[in-house]
C-alpha cells in the first residue's frame, strides 16, 4: 500500500509561501547539494505525485521548462504519474496527469493501488483538506531558519488534534533542518 506524505519547506515562523503566491524566495537560503540529493532521493521512491490546482500549474509551468542543473529532478517530474486535485481545471497537460474531483475518496483509492510513496507538495488548501480526513501518513518538512513575518501559513487555525511521532531530525550545512513525523497512531 502507498505512504501519502507531505513535503514542504516551510518558515520557522510557519510560512510555506510569502505573500504572494509562489514568492518561494526563501526556499534559496536552504537550497543546496543535501536538499538537491534529498530530493532526488523522494523522487526515486515515489510513484505518483499529488497537487491542489494553484501548485499543479505552477510546477507544470516550471518543470516542463527546466533544464540545466535541475535536468535530472526535472526528468522524474515530468514522467511521473501526477493527481491534480481540483474541481474547476477541465484539461491538466502536463505529461501523466489525472484530474481529480472527489478528494478524499480518490486519494483513499490510489493509496491501496500501489506500493511507491505519493507526494503532496506544496498545496496549502489541499494538505490541510487531507490533514482533517487524517490521509496523511508522514510529514516531511524543511524547516527555513528565517522569520518571514507575512504570508501564506502552512498549518491554519482548526486543524484536528493529532500526536506525532519523530522519525528523523537532519540537520544540513545551510542551517536548514529536515524534519521527519508520522502520526502516532500510524507508527
Amino acid at each position: 500500500m502507498r505512504k501519502l506524505i507531505m513535503w514542504n519547506m516551510v518558515t520557522l515562523d510557519g510560512y510555506f509561501e510569502g505573500e504572494k503566491k509562489w514568492d518561494l524566495g526563501f526556499h534559496d537560503l536552504v537550497w543546496g547539494k543535501e536538499l538537491e540529493d534529498f530530493s532526488i532521493e523522494q523522487l526515486k521512491s515515489a510513484d505518483m505525485l499529488v497537487f491542489g490546482e494553484t501548485t499543479y500549474k505552477g510546477m507544470a509551468d516550471y518543470w516542463t521548462k527546466a533544464e540545466g542543473e535541475e535536468g535530472e529532478i526535472a526528468a522524474y517530474m515530468n514522467k511521473i504519474a501526477k493527481v491534480v486535485c481540483s474541481k474547476t481545471l477541465q484539461t491538466a497537460d502536463w505529461n501523466n496527469t489525472k484530474i481529480v474531483r472527489d478528494v478524499v475518496a480518490e486519494l483513499l483509492k490510489l493509496k491501496k493501488k500501489g506500493d511507491g510513496n505519493m507526494f503532496v507538495f506544496g498545496s496549502g488548501i489541499l494538505s490541510e483538506s487531507l490533514m482533517k480526513a487524517n490521509l496523511f501518513d508522514e510529514y516531511r518538512l524543511c524547516v527555513v531558519p528565517v522569520f518571514l513575518g507575512k504570508g501564506g501559513h502552512l498549518f491554519n487555525e482548526g486543524l484536528p488534534f493529532q500526536k506525532l511521532k519523530l522519525l528523523e531530525a537532519r540537520p544540513l550545512q545551510t542551517r536548514g533542518v529536515i524534519l521527519r513525523y508520522v502520526p502516532e497512531s500510524k507508527a
